[in-house]
């Protein structure tokens, strides 16, 4: 029985090397500029290995990876359509150094009330642009309202946010200069003095199987976190899993409409009064500070802390029980007992440091005179600019603990 053996053939009988074949399928989409990343390659490619036996030919074997091609990004409107028209006036101040107006805190009233142009259609619009091949590229906003007309040409991001896009916390996820405070209709690019993920939407059409309405008009933006409608008033609220999927959300459903012809009334929500929220959100922002804590440690360390490796458990309940049986120590004479046995001697508890009192000595509180009524180092001084002639007068004693003391009203 022969032995089957990988092996290359001799130099003497060399065989040429099949070329590595690559065939792509049909297409009429131009070639992505982000193919070269390994994770979204551009066409079938097949791998060719030879196997050699001893009575027999090398023998080929092909195996082929087959992945899919992504498609490039549309142009949402035609290009020929846009017409360049000045912004609209939406301050009191025209400011040429910022070029845009200032001293209006609030949006005018008619155009908030007009429909929008498009509207963002993710099935169909998200592709690659040229954002794709650079690190840290931001995200469309033109896109976010529908209304991109340079499709794969476009030099920011044309899909939606994802938990991996990580921003400064100064800027949203347009690359847009956020400030200290929100406006005083809670509208704009935000504030970067909190996390906000709630969007407050008016002017809603009220119906009866609204709640399902605004689940589905607004998970199409990203995943939803939570979602409360107060049908009374013609609101909702709608907390998104990730800040940067809540800021693409408020630009892509202002002045839109939902099943009815109403505008919606997109704007940031103020902070919740409700206790039970407020602890919600503290819970949040441990367990999201816990878990980068956690991909931070290795995966040993992490386990032997959380209590989840069993030898760690172990070896803590025979070396940190000094001897008692059924006794489990904490986990600060743990740690003492740990030091210990690794030679770097005894930790103590940690003392309070030293407070000063509340009512000091009056030696420890003045300085030592010189008999007069000033201090021994003014009169050192003293002394050296007139040349050691400067003579102190001896101020009179107190009779007693108390001071007379002199005073311009009559009555005292």
């Amino acid at each position: 029985m022969a032995d089957t053996a990988v092996a290359s053939p001799p130099a003497e009988a060399a065989i040429p090397e099949e070329p590595v074949t690559e065939t792509q399928p049909p297409s009429n989409t131009e070639p992505s500029p982000a193919d070269n990343d390994a994770s979204d390659p551009q066409a079938e490619t097949s791998e060719t290995a030879l196997v050699a036996t001893d009575d027999t030919n090398p023998q080929k074997k092909t195996k082929k990876i087959i992945r899919r091609k992504r498609r490039p990004a549309r142009p949402q409107v035609d290009p020929a359509t846009i017409k360049s028209e000045p912004p609209p006036q939406t301050g009191t101040i025209f400011n040429i150094w910022f070029n845009k107006w200032s001293g209006g805190d609030r949006e005018n009233q008619y155009l908030s009330k007009q429909a929008a142009v498009s509207r963002c259609n993710i099935n169909k619009d998200t592709g690659y642009t040229r954002a794709d091949s650079v690190t840290g590229s931001y995200f469309c906003l033109f896109f976010a309202r529908g209304i991109c007309p340079r499709g794969q040409e476009c030099e920011y991001l044309h899909r939606l946010p994802t938990l991996h896009d990580l921003f400064n916390p100064n800027v949203d996820c347009f690359g847009r200069d956020k400030f200290s405070d929100y406006r005083d209709d809670m509208g704009g690019v935000g504030s970067f003095m909190r996390q906000n993920r709630t969007l407050y939407v008016g002017r809603i059409h009220v119906t009866d199987d609204i709640e399902e309405v605004v689940a589905r008009h607004f998970a199409e933006w990203g995943q939803v976190d939570r979602i409360r409608v107060l049908t009374s008033r013609g609101v909702a609220f709608v907390t998104y899993s990730n800040e940067a999927n809540a800021q693409f959300a408020k630009e892509a459903m202002a002045h839109q409409s939902l099943d009815h012809q109403e505008i919606l009334n997109v704007r940031w929500a103020t902070v919740d009064p409700n206790p039970l929220a407020q602890k919600r959100e503290a819970r949040r922002l441990e367990e999201q500070a816990a878990e980068a804590v956690r991909r931070a440690l290795p995966a040993e360390y992490v386990a032997e802390l959380e209590g989840r490796d069993p030898e760690a458990r172990k070896r803590k309940k025979i070396e940190g029980s000094f001897g008692l049986q059924g006794y489990e120590p904490p986990d600060e004479v743990w740690f003492s007992r740990t030091k210990e046995l690794e030679g770097a001697g005894p930790v103590g508890q940690l003392e309070a440091p030293e407070q000063p009192l509340m009512i000091e000595s009056a030696s420890a509180a003045q300085e030592p005179v010189s008999g007069g009524i000033f201090s021994s180092s003014a009169v050192a001084a003293l002394q050296g600019f007139a040349g050691g002639s400067v003579t102190t007068q001896q101020a009179p004693k107190a009779a007693g603990p108390l001071v007379g003391y002199g005073s311009d009203n009559d009555s005292e």
